[in-house]
């Protein structure tokens, strides 16, 4: 009877202590005396499985997202007529919307880190919002810039914070959740050549006022999502003040060795993105001038590429967690070598098949990368999120730039001579830890 009154007892403390905790949190009321309501809120939110209504609305937030971002590169040919562009002018934009995200995703990630955000997630949406409305109306090249601008600030916003929702709402399955978020990211940058074919060809740079709806839609989908955002928070906040009473949790690797790991990402990640870069943003205009295609069927062969990227995402992120996170990133760069190195000597029908074995094959790379950096530096998933996301972003807009210049140095076929290299450097994942290493450290990592 006292076992059962107790009981009774507990769970009407745990409900009262639940309710509390979000009052006290909305008022910023942080004394010791909440401390039990937190803790109890924290055990309620805590997502013991995998939440994947979650992950599917971030996803779907990250298609619309990147569907907008995508816009910028595949409307280049459309603002290099109508603006009178050069192609260094044309790398110029596209440096300016990665830049602007690279430099900024570290530093929120790393904020938000230490203090969480949920409400973020719209207020970024409404950067992107008045960026691709005013880049539909932009006159000059330097309203341009400041459109992409302010489409770049939206994703800074929205990538570390939904990149640690899906991490919040992975439970055990961190390598499918993460591809799932990078899902709806492949699947918009996929649609956006098929935008431009359909839309922007017909209306040209005015049509961009339609995705401002595309907007408004995410805007209202990152409401959903930082309401149960902000009822996680509740877990972290204890794990955070609980910190200094428990041992903190590491890789069980040495500083020097984590460092070296994190390099050798970095320099994958340099590898992808760069490739990535050289396609989207100037594949189309090597098939113009080599094989006499127009923009629209231009827009159709960049389609190929970026849907096979879709394809393979979906089964590299189940296969991650089943042969191991390194084996795939290895998989990942590597195999897509022998693909991009003949991409540029061969015909229209050969091409094709070309990029859409590279874009399968690469697909996977980044949300493995992030998975295993996650591992590496645990605990840490805003900076680690932000830094890989700012480092993807920074990386393929200074590539950008800089094959921008090379193609008005040369030619854009030689640029593409020059991005078939890039797949080499899959060769330092031999360098990485393997994943049993990484857990065997982690298993070993001293209790203090």
């Amino acid at each position: 009877m006292a076992a059962k009154t107790f009981s009774s007892h507990a769970a009407h403390r745990s409900a009262e202590g639940a309710n509390r905790f979000f009052i006290l949190y909305f008022q910023g009321v942080t004394d010791m005396s909440t401390k039990p309501a937190i803790a109890q809120a924290a055990q309620a939110a805590r997502p013991l499985q995998t939440v994947y209504p979650i992950l599917f609305a971030v996803s779907l937030v990250h298609l619309l997202n990147d569907t907008i971002q995508a816009v910028v590169p595949a409307i280049f040919p459309i603002l290099k007529d109508s603006l009178a562009l050069t192609f260094t002018q044309i790398g110029l934009i596209s440096f300016t919307i990665n830049a602007t995200a690279s430099v900024l995703q570290p530093l929120i990630g790393l904020y938000t880190d230490a203090r969480p955000k949920p409400y973020l997630l719209p207020i970024g949406m409404l950067f992107t919002l008045f960026g691709v409305a005013a880049l539909s109306i932009a006159p000059s090249f330097w309203i341009v810039l400041l459109s992409v601008m302010l489409i770049g600030i939206g994703s800074a916003v929205f990538h570390p914070e939904s990149s640690r929702v899906s991490y919040l709402a992975a439970g055990p399955k961190k390598g499918l959740a993460q591809s799932i978020f990078q899902f709806g990211g492949n699947i918009g940058q996929a649609l956006a050549p098929v935008m431009a074919a359909l839309l922007f060809v017909r209306l040209g740079q005015h049509g961009a006022i339609w995705f401002t709806i595309a907007a408004g839609a995410a805007i209202l989908i990152q409401y959903y999502v930082a309401g149960w955002y902000g009822k996680q928070l509740a877990y972290s906040q204890v794990k955070r003040k609980s910190a200094a009473a428990k041992p903190a949790v590491t890789s069980g690797l040495s500083k020097t060795r984590v460092a070296f790991a994190i390099t050798i990402l970095m320099l994958l990640v340099f590898s992808k993105n760069v490739y990535v870069a050289g396609i989207t943003n100037y594949y189309s205009f090597f098939v113009i001038d080599h094989f006499g295609l127009s923009i629209q069927q231009a827009q159709m062969v960049l389609f190929a590429f970026l849907a096979a990227n879709v394809l393979g995402l979906v089964f590299g992120g189940m296969l991650a967690d089943r042969y191991g996170r390194r084996n795939l990133i290895w998989f990942s760069i590597l195999g897509t070598a022998p693909f991009a190195l003949l991409l540029p000597y061969a015909n229209l029908a050969f091409s094709i098949i070309l990029l859409i074995c590279a874009g399968f094959i690469l697909a996977s790379a980044f949300s493995i990368i992030l998975v295993y950096a996650h591992e590496l530096l645990p605990g840490k998933v805003g900076m680690v999120s932000g830094i890989f996301f700012g480092l993807a972003f920074g990386l393929g807009g200074i590539g950008a730039a800089v094959l921008g210049n090379l193609a008005d140095a040369t030619s854009i076929g030689f640029v593409m001579k020059c991005c078939s290299y890039l797949p080499l450097l899959g060769l330092l994942t031999v360098l990485l830890p393997s994943d049993r290493k990484l857990r065997e450290a982690s298993a070993s990592a001293p209790q203090s």
